[in-house]
């Protein structure tokens, strides 16, 4: 089994030390170029992801990074393995949908229906990517190319079912019912933070322990490093593909659950998808090169600088999609961090030949 190096860990930690140092200056430079008083920017920044009347600022950047670090958790699992499910988003969909509908539908006491909700949104995600793992094992669709079409289907579907069959008619939108209030997740006292965040923290230990700690973590690991070699060495590179697969749609579906009995208290048309909760999950892991410790902490970044904008455009009128492009900018420097590795690897296998 893998085991924990601290040492090699807060090496490989170094770097994205710096990329969060490379950030802050990005921030810099945008504030002065939009003419913000910098002072009373940053402040409103700090204020809004951290402050707040009993710290409710940071309860919501704490609610948010819930979700994020949830879908990086999930993203993480499969890209280590080598699966490029990049299909999140309607896992995540499918989760939500499934646990709003079952919530709604089964009768029974509320701890049952929550518990059984639950577990159906974990199957649901599940399901839909293992959906993506057949079409790429059994029809030859790239994982890449499956899982990012199936993104669409459930969303559509979900759209019409709470547009039509399931739709709270009474309120005007486009939403369905309000799940029993008895199943609604519980607030931690004197604070507007739900216990949802505890699955997360679950998700985020377990993740943490598979990947380091188990052999089917290092199994997978070992076929994401290079998979013509787990299949020299025995390894069932396929059935390990769909597991794999299932465990991360999983943890999607069950970030959908903590959406709808945490947060919104129904399924919501859009809700899952606009908030980009899947995209920035993708961008959180790749930030910090798919180090299974340092994932959660990255996902909590992401979720400070979306709620620290819109606290300095409160403060300060700075225009909250700065926040969009402080991500955009980060993507570009994964993308030249991975192009650069690609390269570098090129080179190796040239010099060895």
């Amino acid at each position: 089994m893998m085991a924990f190096d601290a040492g090699k860990a807060t090496r490989s930690a170094l770097p994205w030390l710096f990329t969060f140092l490379w950030i802050a200056a990005i921030i810099l430079a945008l504030l002065l170029f939009v003419g913000a008083p910098v002072g009373e920017a940053l402040s409103g920044f700090w204020n809004g992801a951290f402050g707040g009347r009993r710290n409710a600022y940071l309860m919501a950047t704490l609610s948010r990074s819930a979700l994020i670090v949830g879908m990086a958790l999930s993203v993480m699992l499969s890209f280590r393995a080598g699966l490029f499910n990049i299909g999140g988003e309607g896992q995540l969909v499918a989760g939500g949908l499934v646990a709003a509908l079952v919530a709604v539908l089964l009768p029974g006491p509320p701890l049952l229906v929550l518990v059984v909700a639950i577990l159906a949104a974990m199957l649901a995600g599940a399901l839909w990517a293992l959906l993506a793992g057949v079409l790429q094992l059994f029809m030859g669709v790239p994982l890449l190319v499956g899982s990012l079409l199936l993104n669409y289907p459930i969303r559509y579907i979900a759209s019409y079912l709470v547009a039509h069959p399931y739709r709270d008619v009474q309120s005007g939108m486009v939403q369905s019912h309000l799940v029993p209030q008895e199943t609604w997740f519980a607030y931690f006292p004197g604070t507007r933070l739900d216990i949802g965040i505890l699955f997360t923290a679950v998700a985020a230990a377990f993740a943490l322990i598979y990947s380091y700690w188990t052999v089917h973590g290092y199994h997978t690991r070992l076929n994401g490093l290079s998979p013509e070699f787990a299949r020299t060495v025995g390894l069932p590179v396929r059935r390990l593909t769909l597991q794999t697969l299932a465990l991360s749609g999983a943890i999607a579906g069950m970030v959908g659950a903590i959406a709808v009995f945490g947060i919104h208290h129904r399924y919501i048309d859009g809700m899952l998808v606009q908030p980009l909760y899947a995209w920035t999950g993708i961008i959180a892991v790749l930030l910090v090169g798919m180090v299974p410790w340092a994932v959660p902490i990255s996902g909590f970044f992401f979720a400070a600088v979306q709620t620290g904008a819109a606290g300095m455009e409160r403060a300060a009128g700075v225009p909250k999609e700065i926040a969009l492009v402080v991500q955009a900018v980060i993507i570009l420097f994964v993308a030249s961090r991975v192009s650069g590795a690609l390269t570098a690897s090129r080179g190796d296998g040239d010099g060895h030949v």
